[in-house]
């Protein structure tokens, strides 16, 4: 006779077996919103620019203009919108990371940050939102 608990798995392997990774579930947001912009015609220069400033999730050149470009992923705007999650303390962040990203390579072009919300889960996006000048 077998006991069950040594049949059974531990409750947390459990939900780490059913819970996908939220860093994957992120890229695949961000996978998401780059082509909507590549859609757009807009040129993909970097994702994931990381510095020990913080990260940005993509930059970006649209007519003239140097884009850096916070991605948001809700499954929905049920409880708060997407963009919401970037509170004054995360555009310091970007703005400090962009600021090294252009001691680097100094673009001769203006510069603006831009929030994108996408709503959907893995494999269904619902909803892209493109908020430009989201903050300076």
């Amino acid at each position: 006779m077998t006991d069950r608990a040594e049949n059974r798995r531990p409750r947390a392997e459990e939900a780490a077996k059913r819970k996908p990774d939220p860093r994957s579930v992120g890229r695949w947001g961000e996978r998401e919103a780059a082509a909507w912009l590549r859609k757009r015609g807009w040129r993909i220069l970097e994702r994931n620019f990381t510095c020990r400033s913080g990260e940005i999730d993509i930059v970006a050149e649209d007519a003239g203009c140097l884009v850096f470009v916070e991605v948001k992923l809700r499954r929905s705007a049920e409880y708060a919108l997407a963009r919401e999650a970037v509170t004054p303390g995360k555009q310091q962040k970007l703005i400090r990371a962009a600021e090294y990203y252009l001691s680097r390579r100094d673009p001769d072009m203006p510069v603006r940050f831009d929030v994108i919300e996408v709503y959907g889960e893995s494999g269904r996006v619902d909803a892209v939102n493109h908020i430009e000048n989201a903050f300076q």
